[in-house]
């Protein structure tokens, strides 16, 4: 059987607080990079605290959150995270969320590879309806790769933020288990 984690360019890890806390506190730092995935502004953590932030995520961490380290496939370098939050079991929906931090490795391919591989997860493994996620308007890559991965727009909320005087929707994409079979020819 195949490992459904694998892609080509990436593959998906366990998130390990020790390890991973010096680039997610560099990246957290990088306006560009929060602008692009939260409205909160940028804010100086210390490795030590993002460190002790990620332990406690993890820690209360349920059968509702799988989240990853995405890393390339060449030399397993840490690229950025992913996660599936499950809103609810008995809808069988949720969000997903998704991250890569060096600004070397944006726009080719391995954030759309890493949507690929985790919704072949929620569909197959978590047997999931529906994702969902939200990008900014101001995004127009991180759009494109959320199309070509399958999703759809659903909705958007208009001028709900603020960046630079300018106000920008936040939009609502979607996609069903159904359409990720028929956009990527899985029978079953």
């Amino acid at each position: 059987m195949k490992d459904i984690l694998k892609g080509k360019l990436i593959h998906l890890a366990a998130v390990d607080p020790e390890e991973v806390s010096k680039s997610f506190a560099a990246w957290n730092r990088d306006t560009e990079y929060k602008r692009l995935l939260d409205t909160d502004p940028p804010r100086l953590h210390s490795t030590k605290s993002v460190k002790e932030w990620l332990e406690k995520e993890l820690e209360k961490q349920s059968d509702t959150m799988h989240w990853f380290t995405i890393r390339a496939a060449a030399d397993n370098q840490l690229l950025g995270d992913i996660n599936l939050d499950v809103v609810g079991w008995n809808f069988r929906d949720a969000f997903v969320g998704l991250g890569i931090g060096p600004r070397d490795f944006w726009g080719k391919g391995y954030g759309t590879e890493a949507m690929q591989l985790a919704l072949r997860y929620a569909f197959t493994e978590l047997n999931l309806h529906r994702v969902t996620l939200t990008v900014f308007e101001y995004n127009p890559r991180a759009i494109r790769s959320y199309e070509k991965a399958g999703f759809r727009l659903e909705g958007r909320q208009r001028g709900a933020i603020l960046r630079e005087g300018k106000r920008w929707d936040v939009l609502y994409m979607g996609i069903l288990r159904e359409e990720w079979r028929q956009h990527h020819d899985h029978p079953n």
